[in-house]
């Protein structure tokens, strides 16, 4: 009978350790993996979305004193003052801008940014302005870009070249089906 024992210790304690394996198989619980390039989208979007909450704070919040006298907003330092501007104005253009990606006159390119892709879809009177628009949502984009570097602490001016890809991305993934986007990889198609 001992020796039937010994036998089967080595079988029992490998079922235990199998039993133990399979216990640990599941999903880990309160850890999440974040890759750099999810870190990255997730700060850059963070910020972006501060950034827009800022425009609403500054365009609705009024103080009025005790004495129900209005007081005026405390000033904004410059740089948020530049990168609130630049947001209004994006806002501004915004439905025009829309309006033109849907003829496919203009589209979002791989920097960020959008680029005049067909002028001779539209008169002369109208290129003017398409090309002005192109001009202004593009500085705006990039006074709203240089804003998430200036003040995100992980990221700084070598990160450009990945912000400006990042929201590229975000800004193929907002666009209409129908409209052109820029791949990574330079070439130009119609959002499906």
């Amino acid at each position: 009978m001992n020796n039937l024992l010994r036998s089967a210790i080595p079988i029992v304690v490998s079922i235990a350790c199998l039993f133990a394996l399979w216990g640990c198989s599941g999903p880990l619980v309160g850890i999440t993996v974040v890759d750099e390039r999810t870190a990255l989208e997730n700060q850059v979007l963070g910020t972006y979305q501060e950034l827009q909450q800022e425009v609403l704070l500054v365009a609705s919040v009024r103080y009025i004193d005790p004495k129900g006298k209005l007081k005026p907003t405390p000033p904004l330092p410059p740089g948020k003052k530049h990168v609130i501007r630049a947001l209004q104005r994006s806002a501004f253009n915004k439905d025009d801008v829309d309006r033109f990606k849907a003829l496919g006159v203009i589209g979002e390119n791989n920097i960020g940014g959008i680029t005049l892709l067909a002028p001779e879809r539209i008169d002369a009177a109208q290129r003017a302005f398409v090309e002005n628009l192109v001009k202004e949502e593009n500085e705006d984009r990039i006074v709203i870009m240089r804003r998430v570097i200036e003040t995100n602490e992980d990221l700084s001016e070598q990160d450009w070249p990945r912000v400006q890809k990042m929201f590229a991305a975000l800004n193929r993934d907002k666009a209409r089906p129908g409209e052109m986007i820029q791949l990574a990889d330079g070439s130009w198609v119609k959002k499906e």
